[in-house]
Order: structure tokens, then C-alpha cells, then sequence
């Protein structure tokens, strides 16, 4: 009130008859004048991370840019622009899988921190709406540093699903020790058997009905229904294939991972390698 009015009355009255310091009223417009210069930073980041980062991880990209703000600043700035993060809203769908009855162990027992490149990787597959129809997205995700190594999109959930994730895999497949997955029947089949045999990988299942055993790819798939699907509409399957190949380019170059120490994938992978050189 006292700042629209200004130009009709002095600061020193007004506050005299709003019973208010005038230290108060020049601190409140000091650091209103900060908050000004830090929220097209604060929208900057959260629409470069397509809607996703939260108070804690734009504090963290701010710091970056030399800008320390608290995360409690940075929420009243997202309120006031009108900026919700996907994850405000927690998502949940429940769904059944098939299960194998397969004496394999779990060979991995739950070591998500592997301090190797593609010693341990691990795989799930979930569901997404394509105009009017369930299709499949299946992905392996490298323990050493949560990068996406491989993905693929289909409209069954099979085993052709699963061999094709593995086959995109860029990497030299003889590096992977330990290939881990739920007990899911499209994992276990004769033409995954085969690849694994192949590149002597060594298979390893979760316990029957315990999603914790996977619990990397299963927090991954969230953090994709989250980012990626929640709120879209894919009009076809190439529609779906190319938004997530898009998506996986950005999170694993670009998306800071708070378990990695807030920084990307890659970055983690190139930092690691700078050791040894």
C-alpha cells in the first residue's frame, strides 16, 4: 500500500499512520528488490529442467550461478509466479506383473553402489497411454552412475521388448558382471537367457514380491512417469519413441541427480574418468 501510494503521499506519514517503522517498510522493499533480480533466474532453471526441479535442486543450480538463496525464498517465488513442480502432486498406479518361479538368487543383494561403469545394471518395464491404447517402455539403467544405457517402446510386454532395450545398449556388453531384474516372465525366456549367455552376464532376480530388490529401476520408472508422461498425450508410438529418447538424452547429460552429489550422469561418468588419467 505504502509503495502504490507514494507518489501521493511521503513514506515518513504513511507509516506514521500505519504504525509501522520506516526501517521495517525500507528493509521489506530491499529485499523485494532482491527477489525481483533472482526470479527470472528461479523460472529459468525450472523451465529448463521441463517443469521437474523442486526448491531444493534449483537452490543447487542457483549456487552454480553464484546466487545463494534459501529454499523457502525460492518456494514463495514459484508460488508467486505460479510455477508448480511435477512432483508437488505424488503419483501412484498400482499394476500386477507375472512371476517366475526361477530358483535364481539375487545375486546383486541390493549393492546399488557400484564404484565400476556398467559392472551392475538393472532393469524394469512400465506402462503409458498411446491414444486409446497400453504400450510398454522398458529401460537399463547403470548402477555406477543412474544413467539410462538403454530403452525401448513397443506395444507388448515381452521379451522382444526386453532384448531390443538390451541391444541398444552403445556400451561393450562384455563389461556388464550382473544383469538384475524383478521376476517378471518377459525377463526370463530363452532369448534373454541367450543374450546374457553370450556376454557371460550373470543373471540375478529379485525375491518374489519384493520391489525393494530393484529398487533403483523402480524409483527410476517413477521419476519418468513423473517427468515424462504425467499430464502428456502420445499420439503414436514414434510420437512416444521420440519424446522419450529426447527425454533420456536430457537426463543423462543435463538432470542433476541428488544421489549422484547434484550433478549429471555424464558428468559423474567424466569426472570418474578424470581420476585415472
Amino acid at each position: 500500500m505504502i509503495r502504490n501510494n507514494q507518489h501521493k503521499y511521503s513514506i515518513s506519514a504513511m507509516c506514521k499512520v500505519l504504525q509501522l517503522p520506516r526501517s521495517t517498510y525500507y528493509y521489506e522493499v530491499k529485499e523485494r528488490a532482491k527477489e525481483d533480480d533472482i526470479t527470472s533466474d528461479v523460472i529459468d532453471i525450472f523451465q529448463a529442467s521441463r517443469q521437474n526441479y523442486g526448491t531444493r535442486k534449483i537452490k543447487v543450480e542457483l549456487k552454480k550461478r553464484g546466487l545463494i538463496v534459501s529454499r523457502r525464498r525460492i518456494g514463495r517465488i514459484m508460488k508467486e509466479q505460479g510455477r508448480v513442480s511435477a512432483y508437488t502432486v505424488a503419483q501412484f498406479k498400482p499394476h500386477s506383473k507375472s512371476c517366475n518361479e526361477s530358483e535364481q538368487k539375487n545375486e546383486l543383494n541390493r549393492k546399488f553402489d557400484q564404484e565400476e561403469e556398467m559392472s551392475a545394471i538393472v532393469s524394469d518395464l512400465t506402462y503409458v497411454r498411446v491414444n486409446q491404447k497400453w504400450h510398454y517402455v522398458c529401460m537399463f539403467v547403470d548402477l555406477f552412475n543412474r544413467e539410462i544405457v538403454g530403452c525401448s517402446t513397443g506395444p507388448n510386454k515381452d521379451a522382444l521388448l526386453v532384448y531390443r532395450a538390451l541391444a541398444s545398449i552403445k556400451v561393450d556388453h562384455n563389461k556388464v558382471q550382473i544383469f538384475h531384474t524383478d521376476r517378471g516372465n518377459e525377463f526370463k525366456n530363452k532369448l534373454i537367457d541367450d543374450a546374457l549367455k553370450t556376454f557371460n552376464i550373470q543373471r540375478s532376480l529379485s525375491m518374489k514380491g519384493c520391489p525393494y530388490d530393484n529398487a533403483v529401476a523402480e524409483a527410476t520408472f517413477k521419476i519418468i512417469k513423473t517427468e515424462l508422461v504425467k499430464g502428456r498425450h502420445f499420439d503414436s508410438l514414434e510420437d512416444l519413441t521420440r519424446e522419450l529418447h529426447d527425454y533420456v538424452h536430457w537426463f543423462n547429460y543435463l538432470r542433476i541427480h541428488g544421489t549422484l552429489g547434484y550433478v549429471s550422469s555424464i558428468d559423474y561418468k567424466n569426472a570418474d574418468l578424470k581420476e585415472f588419467v
